[in-house]
């Protein structure tokens, strides 16, 4: 008969597995209700051999926030081939998937949670946002962009955290159609914009060029069409 041993972890093996570990129970819980010794019992080892690796829960926290806003940053990264509202909705749906898997870790990472007000939070937070302004930016292929067109990127970033923050408290809208109505809000955003600057409105003329006729913009168009009154010609 012969017995299993437990191979032993080097130090960043091991700090890595209790990231992966906290990450998953904040996942499903808020960080402020998950304990040291829950976070050891999970990763099968004791709780002074947490504190070996991570001098506290707030370090701890702070990595796994880190290892999230990562993974955040990458579902923004989309392929530039194709009609813009299509990448943007693939986008959206990374988004969203991350929000719905990591709900309580998401929640903790836009509000900080038990480390509000944290430099090292507040450096991710801010992060995720640039890594998503510059994805988006890139994508309309702009080397340098005008204030409206930051205004209306970064306006459409806080949108969707505020979006998703929403839709965490119940699920009340399917989450489809949010991911729809967020590229509609770009979109809108957009025109706003246009109809006060000439570079956005040749720039908004370009993407709906590009657009097809089963595209998310063009949507929007026939959505807005079919709320207009009929036109009554005179007699």
């Amino acid at each position: 008969m012969t017995t299993g041993t437990r191979r032993r972890m080097g130090v960043e093996e091991r700090r890595q597995q209790l990231i992966g570990v906290a990450l998953e129970l904040f996942s499903h819980r808020s960080p402020e209700d998950v304990s040291i010794d829950e976070i050891a019992s999970a990763a099968g080892i004791s709780r002074p051999l947490v504190y070996h690796y991570f001098p506290g829960k707030l370090s701890l926290y702070e990595a796994a926030l880190k290892r999230a806003a990562d993974e955040l940053a990458e579902r923004f990264v989309e392929p530039r081939e194709g009609p813009l509202g299509a990448r943007l909705l693939r986008v959206t749906g990374r988004f969203f998937g991350f929000v719905d898997e990591h709900g309580p870790g998401f929640y903790a990472l836009m509000r900080g949670g038990p480390a509000v007000g944290s430099s090292t939070t507040n450096a991710l937070i801010d992060s995720v946002r640039q890594a998503a302004y510059d994805q988006i930016v890139a994508h309309l292929g702009i080397a340098a962009p005008p204030a409206r067109l930051e205004l209306v990127v970064r306006s459409w970033i806080s949108l969707a955290e505020s979006t998703a923050l929403i839709w965490l408290d119940g699920r009340r809208i399917p989450r489809a159609e949010l991911e729809l109505q967020l590229v509609h809000d770009f979109a809108a955003l957009a025109a706003v914009s246009a109809a006060y600057d000439q570079e956005m409105a040749e720039l908004l003329g370009q993407v709906l060029a590009e657009e097809p006729a089963d595209g998310p913009f063009a949507d929007l168009l026939s959505r807005l069409a079919a709320l207009a009154p009929p036109v009554v010609l005179p007699s």
